[in-house]
């Protein structure tokens, strides 16, 4: 804690005098068939990194498997047994990429952590550059797709609109930034202190402050395997960020409430002038079945955001535990 403070006070750490060890956070989930390359690669990295004095040679490879039905644990075991560098965490069950990163990122130690998927999708050749950065006095580095080719159209365009909703909504992100990043020690002190249940750690470290800096990179095609985050699963994603960060579906509600009234009372005065100054009031079921269903789906629409949130404060309320870590392997040094 004392460490904590000076540095809280004085600034980040000043690596002219020593190397900074750097680790490798990477969250799995059914990744036998990538896991060998991506440890190779990762491994040849860390000695281009280290014979360029950039990192200490204390720095590693941490995987962390999110409740794998594959070998992907296994594969992790037999790395860490035949080289030093390479570490694994294994969550008792499958929680999410979200608490299997949050899991990295709180119990590995270092003066700076990458995250960045086990797909090889991430480019590794601007690792270096983040480093650089760090070094120069930047506590998080982000890297941020420069374009988005290998996208779908359908995924292009409802990505970019996502960032775009999000920022017309008062949520602080970088623009097409996922959780590929680097994070010196004093932001991640800083997100230990956020306790909430639903993660979403791409608007969460904004929030840290410190000085960032940004790396462009171009993502890659998926080296082997199948991408672990289908349309359902990106969904759920988008509206954690949404409902974790901002208020503004619920003044939406109030808003949508406001414009209902106003309607209902124009179809009021309409009705109330056809009957008084005109015969073709006719008795029919359009002017009572449509506003009613009008009104019932607001209202059901209303519920239904409201609940979510109330959800969240239960779920809250209750502070379980985000994960639980079944075992360890490899050459573990603490935080």
């Amino acid at each position: 804690m004392e460490l904590i403070e000076r540095q809280h006070f004085l600034g980040a750490p000043d690596f002219r005098e020593r190397l900074p060890v750097i680790n490798f956070v990477l969250p799995c989930y059914n990744e036998e068939e990538v896991l060998p390359e991506t440890a190779r690669r990762l491994e040849r990295l860390l000695e281009s990194l280290e014979s360029e004095q950039l990192i200490s040679p204390a720095s590693s490879i941490y995987f962390v498997d999110d409740g794998s039905r594959d070998r992907t644990w296994a594969l992790i075991e037999s790395l860490s047994a035949h080289s030093p560098r390479f570490c694994g965490i294994k969550l008792s069950r499958n929680r999410g990429h979200q608490n299997a990163l949050l899991c990295g990122l709180m119990s590995i130690h270092g003066d700076a952590l990458i995250s960045l998927d086990a797909d090889l999708q991430d480019d590794l050749d601007i690792i270096a550059d983040m480093v650089r950065a760090f070094r120069a006095g930047h506590e998080v580095v982000y890297a941020v797709r420069r374009r988005r080719d290998t996208d779908t159209f359908f995924k292009r365009f409802t990505a970019e609109g996502y960032y775009k909703v999000l920022a017309a909504m008062g949520v602080k992100l970088v623009f097409n930034h996922a959780d590929y990043r680097l994070m010196g020690r004093r932001p991640l002190e800083a997100l230990r202190g956020y306790r909430e249940p639903h993660l979403f750690l791409r608007g969460l470290v904004p929030l840290l402050g410190y000085r960032s800096a940004t790396v462009e990179f171009d993502r890659a095609e998926r080296f082997a395997g199948e991408s672990k985050y289908p349309l359902t699963k990106m969904l759920s994603l988008a509206w954690q960020g949404i409902s974790s960060f901002t208020p503004y579906p619920l003044r939406l509600i109030t808003g949508a409430g406001v414009l209902v009234s106003l309607v209902s009372l124009s179809m009021a005065l309409w009705a109330l002038a056809l009957r008084v100054f005109t015969q073709d009031a006719l008795p029919g079921w359009a002017s009572t079945v449509i506003p009613m269903y009008f009104l019932g789906g607001i209202q059901l629409l209303g519920l239904g955001v409201i609940g979510e949130y109330l959800a969240k404060v239960f779920e809250s309320g209750k502070q379980r535990p985000r994960y639980q870590v079944e075992s360890i392997c490899g050459l573990w040094r603490a935080p």
